[in-house]
């Protein structure tokens, strides 16, 4: 997982409320065997509208989305989080977030910054013609108007996302631990060890 630390890009000034999982990504795009690709898919609803931000060029590159209240309520279905990386998106600024989207969005390495709906909306006006900057260190979201917002996150999601470290990673970071945990109960319960192999 990549580590993310510091954000400065454009940012696509979306704003809808309640968007749901299968607005991010449509049921039809579940078949996939591979993230790849899932980014193609994203919004495809919205982009087929006229007009609309998705696939508007001064946006193009933008790593960061600013959504509306409740953003990623719905099914529980990952791809949304998957979609979202393969668009190039790093973080999304909303009010609030679904609890279920907010997990499966930091377990793929997206920040999730939860702004009172009066910043977000001066956030969307900036974002009209301005980069934003989000500095996860000391957890603000900045603007080259002097605009500062601080903002909450868990102490354990902040370091793995610093840190760049999903489920895997925070495992092999225990790998002397659960070898000597291994090695010892082997020696204590060799049986054990016995039983195992014979089902291998």
């Amino acid at each position: 997982m990549k580590a993310v630390s510091t954000i400065e890009s454009r940012a696509i000034p979306f704003g809808r409320k309640n968007v749901d999982t299968d607005v991010i990504i449509a049921a039809e795009w579940l078949k996939t065997i591979t993230r790849e690709g899932l980014g193609k898919g994203a919004f495809a609803d919205i982009r087929a509208e006229e007009g609309n931000v998705f696939d508007d060029p001064a946006y193009a590159g933008a790593e960061i989305l600013i959504a509306g209240d409740n953003f990623g309520c719905g099914s529980s279905r990952e791809h949304a989080a998957w979609a979202l990386l393969d668009m190039g998106i790093t973080a999304v600024i909303a009010p609030s977030f679904s609890d279920i989207f907010a997990s499966n969005a930091f377990k793929n390495g997206i920040l999730t910054v939860a702004l009172p709906q009066e910043q977000v909306d001066r956030l969307l006006k900036i974002a009209l013609t301005d980069p934003l900057a989000i500095d996860l260190d000391s957890q603000t979201v900045t603007t080259r108007f002097q605009d500062r917002f601080h903002f909450e996150i868990d102490p354990f999601r902040k370091q793995c996302l610093t840190q760049g470290l999903d489920e895997v990673g925070l495992t092999l970071e225990r790998d002397g631990v659960i070898s000597t945990y291994e090695k010892r109960q082997q020696a204590q319960m060799p049986w054990l060890a016995k039983g195992m192999a014979a089902n291998t």
